[in-house]
């Protein structure tokens, strides 16, 4: 099922936890952590101090996407306070397989994230080990970017892939997704939807989630027709 990650980069950090729970209601199921340090991308965020004091603010699945040269130095802080996935940059990990086997080991759930330049064939010797794909469908570093319609070759492509080898993991989305945009990609495979801007941007989150969601779920069930149509 199509399911609302909502990124909290976009929330109001003085009334964050306000904001999550704003989100939940409207039907987000996983907190969206973005997690930058400068050096990767040209942005600094947030990180596991402020994860701590989230973990205490929703009994949410929260969904560390790691933005940061070095990931493996700091897995383990994520997983001390309170990460319950992590998904890591191909293009910043040196040992892919590794990472992602360090995430396992801390009891967290493994993804891996391509960038709008990286072509989806660089993941197939991992693509049995992760339990989820981010196809980052704008550049990554800041939120309330225009989504980049070439990406929904690469959703298309991994949902593919995932069929034609009998593999389960689940393919997320994450830049410019809105009203907008939302039917494309779930229509293209996607099921995880990271949405920021689109949530709280207008200061009515529960509205825009239930919204955003709404239109998801609808795309979602027009897929799944056209995909029990004979010849398809």
């Amino acid at each position: 099922m199509t399911e609302l990650c909502f990124s909290i980069l976009a929330a109001d950090f003085a009334h964050l936890a306000d904001d999550v729970a704003k989100a939940t209601e409207g039907g987000g199921t996983v907190v969206h952590f973005d997690v930058m340090d400068g050096v990767f991308v040209p942005n600094i965020s947030i990180g596991p101090p402020v994860l701590n004091s989230l973990r205490k603010a929703t009994a949410l699945p929260i969904d560390c996407h790691l933005m940061i040269a070095n990931p493996d130095s700091y897995i383990p802080a994520f997983a001390d306070n309170g990460a319950d996935w992590v998904s890591v940059q191909w293009e910043a990990c040196k040992h892919l397989n590794r990472t992602l086997e360090l995430i396992r080991s801390h009891g967290m759930k493994p993804g891996v994230v391509i960038n709008p330049a990286t072509p989806v064939e660089f993941l197939t010797e991992v693509l049995d080990i992760v339990d989820h794909v981010l196809v980052m469908t704008v550049n990554p570093g800041f939120g309330g970017q225009a989504f980049i319609p070439s990406t929904l070759k690469k959703v298309e492509r991994l949902a593919q892939m995932r069929q034609e080898r009998g593999l389960e993991f689940r393919i997320q989305v994450d830049g410019g997704i809105d009203h907008t945009t939302v039917e494309s990609v779930v229509k293209a495979g996607a099921e995880l939807l990271v949405a920021g801007t689109s949530v709280f941007g207008r200061g009515q989150a529960v509205e825009d989630a239930r919204n955003l969601l709404e239109l998801a779920r609808k795309a979602e069930l027009a897929r799944k027709a056209e995909l029990a149509t004979p010849g398809r």
